[in-house]
Parts: structure tokens; sequence; C-alpha cells
């Protein structure tokens, strides 16, 4: 069972749709850094609807011990820089990344990239789900842009016919 790291945009998702405790199921341990804790910390004083961490006891905060200079001109949030650090630091454990260019950045980089789809994907390959359509619609009604391609192609990787465009 592989190891995680996670930024903020995949918690959030995964728990709009109701799917956070998934994770520990899939992942023998889930760090998240600070600067995620933040993040989340902002969007409740904002109103929106994001976790809390501490109701989730398996969610672990570590932080990177730096960050590369190089990164910080790329225009990414601190919880993406910290989370991608952070995996550097640790390369045998999967990053959790929904931002395109976090997603590229890291890749470059080597690391192993997951995004909240590809966890959708996991959690059915697992039997955690038997379908992840209406998943991957809720998806899209709480905020995550996805295009028709990308949604059919994720439903045809799950073995699942698109029942809408």
């Amino acid at each position: 069972m592989p190891e995680a790291i996670s930024n903020t945009s995949p918690l959030v998702y995964l728990y709009r749709i109701q799917a956070i405790d998934w994770l520990p199921q899939l992942f023998r341990s889930v760090w998240t850094p600070t600067a995620v804790l933040e993040e989340l910390k902002e969007g409740q004083r904002r109103g929106f609807d994001v976790p809390s961490p501490h109701r989730y006891p398996w969610l672990e905060v570590v932080d990177p011990r730096a960050t590369p200079s190089e990164w910080l001109s790329l225009d990414l949030g601190p919880g993406e820089w910290a989370a991608m650090a952070l995996a550097l630091e640790n390369r045998t454990r999967v990053i959790l990344l929904d931002d395109l260019l976090a997603r590229r950045t890291a890749q470059a980089a080597s690391l192993r990239v997951w995004g909240t789809l590809k966890v959708l994907l996991e959690a059915k390959s697992q039997g955690l789900t038997e379908r992840i359509e209406p998943l991957v619609d809720r998806l899209g009604e709480t905020g995550m842009w996805l295009s028709t391609e990308i949604r059919e192609r994720i439903l045809a990787l799950a073995g699942e016919t698109a029942s809408k465009a």
C-alpha cells in the first residue's frame, strides 16, 4: 500500500463528494504540510465548504525542510509548493495534486502524481465503490472543472459508459 502527500484541492474535492475517508483505505499514511492547513482554514474563514483537518486523525501534518527556489517564481500556491517540496524529500510517496501547472512541475521532477480522478479510479479498482460516474458528476457540481473529453476518458478507464455529456 503506497503512502501519500496531499495538496489542498484533492482534500477539498474528496470531502465535497464524501469520499475523503477513502484516503486511509488507499494509502498507508497521508501527510499534508502546514501550508495546506492554512489554506483550508482560510477557506473556512471565507465560508467555503472545506474539510476540518482535525476531524481526520489519519491526516498527519509534516512540513518540508526546504522549498526549491526555482519553484517560487511559478504561479502556484503555498500549499502546492510545500506539498511538492515534501514529495521531493520523500520520493516514494505519491503526491496528490489537481492543478495542471503543479502536476507538470511535479512530473518534471519525477514525482509520482495522482489527481482526485486517479483516487476515484483506485477506489473503484479496490472495491470501495461500484461506480465512479456519480462521483465524477458531483465533482463537476462542486467546482472541479472537467471537460467532456476528460469525463469520458475517466469513465472509460473505470469501465463505465458515460450516461450524459
